[in-house]
């Protein structure tokens, strides 16, 4: 049941090429910098990379876009400011990229954790984002059906976790790192505060049912 991993090397060891990784963080709060530069130097390439947003400068999910590790992205907000790598790789055609609208990105992840096989939402009916899917009109409303969204991995960033995988956030940190470990079929957080003695109940936002391994990464680099 310890889930605690050496290092940070160690937990992204078992990512490969071509794997699907969901990436916390809205911003730059709660992103989890420390794995997504041990995955750079691991060295897996062609992921498709699931996250709110595509990076900003030079860090975060654009180092991966810098490095040319990426193949996909899937986000809500390609292009926010200083999106440099994204638009430089977009522009050349070396990447793919699916838009989701960001509520319906979390609840397609959250989707995908609870079990479920899909939902309507009114989002993006009647545009282009509705386009090859199921629609359907309810009480004069229409709606889109959307699928789950499920991923290899998911990288994560948390303020405390236990050896047994429970994680709890710091404020909005929190936003997209609960749903993307539910999403996932193995999870790999990096808290700040790596406790020796379970977490306090009250205190826990995922189970570590949720979660395959924790390291402790206080540095922000």
């Amino acid at each position: 049941m310890d889930k605690r991993a050496k290092d940070l090397a160690e937990a992204v060891a078992p990512i490969p090429d071509g794997a699907s990784v969901m990436i916390g963080g809205f911003g730059s709060s709660g992103i989890p910098f420390g794995l997504i530069d041990a995955l750079l130097e691991q060295g897996a390439r062609e992921l498709t990379i699931i996250a709110n947003n595509a990076g900003a400068g030079e860090t975060g999910v654009a180092k991966l876009l810098r490095d040319g590790r990426v193949a996909k992205v899937v986000c809500s907000y390609p292009r926010s400011p200083g999106s440099i790598w994204f638009e430089r790789r977009f522009e050349a055609r070396e990447i793919e990229l699916e838009v989701i609208p960001q509520g319906t990105l979390a609840e397609r992840i959250r989707a995908a954790g609870a079990g479920l096989g899909g939902f309507l939402t009114p989002t993006g009916y009647g545009t282009l984002l509705a386009e090859g899917k199921e629609t359907r009109v309810i009480d004069g409303r229409g709606y889109v059906m959307e699928g789950p969204l499920h991923a290899d991995f998911a990288l994560l960033r948390a303020e405390a976790g236990d050896p047994w995988g429970n994680l709890s956030y710091h404020g909005t940190a929190r936003n997209f790192n609960p749903v993307m470990a539910m999403g996932a079929r193995h999870s790999i957080a990096e808290v700040r505060h790596l406790s020796e003695a379970p977490l306090e109940p009250e205190r826990v936002v995922t189970p570590g049912i949720f979660v395959q391994s924790v390291v402790e990464y206080g540095v922000r680099p």
